[in-house]
């Protein structure tokens, strides 16, 4: 019960966020949505240090390894999937007209949920890594660490629920659907996070190279999506205060929790 409840507390964040869409005009501020952007980048970032790759070293160290190595390794792995996924998934970023990806006849709408999906894969990665860590007992993750982490996931989905849907209502689309929408491209996060869980728990010597796999699958979404759209435009500082706020909110919960 409580595992299935951590893995719900970020999909929770992103279907609360979607639900801005009933009580707000059909389109967000855009200083607003820097903001938003740019504190999810915080959190990401964050977590994937405190979280992922400061155990990871820690965890392979305590194992005799050469502790930087999985680290190494796993994260630069992270960012190889992502750059596949995003090389194969039709999709399309928020400020872009270009759709990236394979060439596919799909709807604005589609591709703009499609987007959004693709970067919740390393978030529930991340999650259910750290809770198989905290189920394990030997990695340095305690579950109050693991719950940390999808709080912290869950504060920053709550903008990227709210930065979906409200896009797809500006485009014409009903507040229902809209909201259905949002939440959907959340649900792949606790997906993720299950399938993360049972293959580490089959080899958990490779769990130092999973914690940091996810790492780096979190920072190539901040890098190559996050961050730029955050920068776009006038007043691009309010994203960047705004990862500033979300870094120092994940880690004091981390290290306060952790």
């Amino acid at each position: 019960m409580q595992l299935a409840l951590g893995l719900l507390i970020p999909f929770a964040g992103t279907t609360l966020g979607s639900a801005m869409v009933f009580c707000m005009r059909r389109e967000m501020n855009r200083k607003l949505e820097q903001m938003l952007l740019g504190f999810a980048s915080g959190v990401m970032i964050a977590a994937s240090v405190w979280s992922l790759l400061i155990p990871a070293i820690d965890m392979a160290a305590e194992q005799g390894r050469i502790a930087w190595v999985p680290a190494t390794v796993g994260f630069l792995g992270g960012m190889a999937f992502l750059l596949v996924l995003d090389s194969l998934i039709p999709h399309l970023h928020l400020e872009s007209t270009h759709p990236e990806g394979i060439e596919a006849n799909l709807k604005k709408t589609t591709m703009l949920v499609l987007a959004v999906t693709l970067h919740n894969i390393p978030e529930g990665m991340s999650v259910g890594v750290t809770f198989a860590g905290a189920l394990l007992g030997d990695a340095g993750i305690t579950m109050a660490g693991a719950f940390a982490l999808a709080v912290g996931i869950a504060i920053q989905n709550f903008p990227e629920g709210a930065i979906i849907s409200m896009p797809l209502r500006g485009e014409g689309m009903s507040r229902l659907r809209s909201f259905v929408y949002g939440s959907l491209s959340g649900i792949v996060e606790p997906i993720a996070a299950t399938v993360t869980i049972l293959l580490a728990s089959q080899i958990v010597p490779a769990l130092p190279y999973l914690l940091a796999f996810a790492a780096g699958a979190m920072i190539y979404v901040v890098v190559e999506e996050l961050i730029p759209e955050a920068q776009t435009g006038e007043h691009s500082n309010v994203g960047t205060i705004g990862a500033a706020l979300g870094f120092v909110i994940m880690m004091i919960l981390d290290v306060a929790l952790g």
